[in-house]
């Protein structure tokens, strides 16, 4: 008896499970077969409404894009499940992921956050955040001093590990164990590791925010933020504010964004291993002062890595100080020719760029010093290109930077004396 089978009935293969490695919830995460198609990669779903059967009966799941949209939602589980959350909301920017958790508290609230915080994370806490009653504390040394900051009315605890742009990680586990213990939920930014190295939520996080712009996207074209979480009533409240204030990304920006993740965990590991290179090699360079990257023996938070970060990796972002001040950290930054002077990070190309005058630039300088972001701060985002070819951008243009800030200042201390003694 031949038996006949109708492939047109066929549902698409089920999503993987947390079981699952994580290359493999990266490429099928939240990534269904095409049931009409059998495309294998979703379409675009450009429609800003969809009809509906009747008054308030909508075909499908959706009636308006603002409030949800099937690339959208793709890209959440995807990200939701390589983040270990239940839930993942996308906005239309890391800036906007950030305000609608700040959006989200009563006012007269009280936030406690790392000191060496995102510019424009503290351009919010300390500008935006104060119009609707919430107030910021800043402390340098969160695990050492965080009880006695928390007070009666102490709603969230604002955490970057490693930071930026000086590299400092903090034990989530250490940080959320006191903060829960007083009823105060725990945000971590993780934009610098992406959730391939690490897992917030693991540590006791309440709720984990990325610039999507950065390492999920990863190709420099989507300007992209969000959150994910596992608590009900946190989606209930974070999801009305993303739909009431309608910071949302695009569908192209949402299926471009879970184009970037499926290459997540080949990207960030190869941007890992490159850093670590670079890293090593600016170690041993007798022009610089010193590096930041928690990948190395050498830094003072390098167990905490190994704790939290997968196989105890660094990352693809790092930080030094160079010999010669802001002149020779300036001069660093125009002479690299792989690295390429712009801000952002987390793309599959190099960057470079100076915090103090860039991405840091609203912060006193008095507070940035504070924290070590000095003006011969330089900080670099570590692409997938050729390690030894990173390495040497590095030294040649260090070594040029130097010899030339302090052939200039031996020439104008030399035109100095010399215009003394004929005075």
């Amino acid at each position: 008896m031949t038996v006949t089978i109708d492939h047109s009935i066929e549902t698409p293969p089920r999503p993987p499970t947390p079981v699952h490695g994580f290359g493999t919830l990266a490429v099928h995460a939240g990534s269904p077969h095409d049931p009409t198609t059998g495309a294998v990669i979703e379409p675009i779903s450009l429609s800003t409404t969809f009809e509906q059967t009747a008054v308030g009966h909508p075909v499908g799941a959706y009636e308006y894009s603002r409030s949800s949209n099937p690339n959208r939602d793709n890209f959440e589980k995807a990200v939701a499940a390589l983040e270990h959350a239940k839930y993942a909301l996308a906005f239309g920017s890391g800036s906007a992921a950030t305000a609608t958790i700040l959006q989200s508290l009563a006012p007269g609230s009280h936030v406690i956050s790392v000191s060496d915080v995102y510019g424009g994370t503290h351009r919010y806490f300390t500008r935006v955040a104060k119009a609707h009653g919430v107030t910021v504390t800043f402390t340098p040394q969160i695990e050492v001093d965080i009880s006695e900051h928390i007070r009666e009315n102490t709603k969230l605890i604002w955490i970057e590990s490693p930071s930026n742009p000086t590299l400092r990680l903090v034990d989530i586990r250490a940080v959320a164990s006191v903060a829960h213990s007083r009823g105060v939920q725990v945000v971590v930014d993780n934009t610098f590791l992406s959730p391939y190295l690490q897992n917030p939520l693991d540590h006791g996080a309440d709720i984990v925010v990325h610039s999507v712009t950065k390492y999920i996207n990863g190709h420099s074209d989507v300007v992209m933020g969000l959150a994910a979480f596992n608590s009900d009533e946190l989606r209930e409240r974070l999801s009305f504010l993303q739909n009431a204030g309608g910071a949302v990304p695009s569908a192209f920006d949402c299926w471009l964004a879970h184009r970037g993740v499926k290459t997540l965990h080949l990207r960030v590991r190869q941007s890992s291993l490159n850093a670590h290179e670079v890293a090593s090699a600016l170690s041993s360079s007798p022009h610089v002062l010193a590096v930041n990257y928690p990948g190395l023996d050498s830094h003072p938070q390098r167990a905490v890595a190994q704790k939290q970060h997968r196989g105890g990796m660094g990352g693809g972002m790092l930080s030094f100080r160079i010999r010669g001040g802001r002149a020779a950290a300036e001069r660093f930054c125009q002479l690299t020719k792989i690295y390429t002077l712009a801000e952002s990070l987390g793309g599959i190309e190099s960057l470079v760029e100076l915090p103090s005058a860039m991405t840091h630039a609203g912060i006193p300088q008095d507070q940035r010093e504070a924290v070590g972001v000095y003006d011969d701060l330089v900080r670099m985002s570590t692409g997938i290109e050729e390690a030894a070819d990173l390495v040497s951008d590095v030294l040649q243009a260090l070594d040029r930077a130097v010899r030339e800030v302090g052939e200039q200042a031996a020439a104008a201390n030399g035109n100095g004396v010399n215009g003394h003694a004929q005075a």
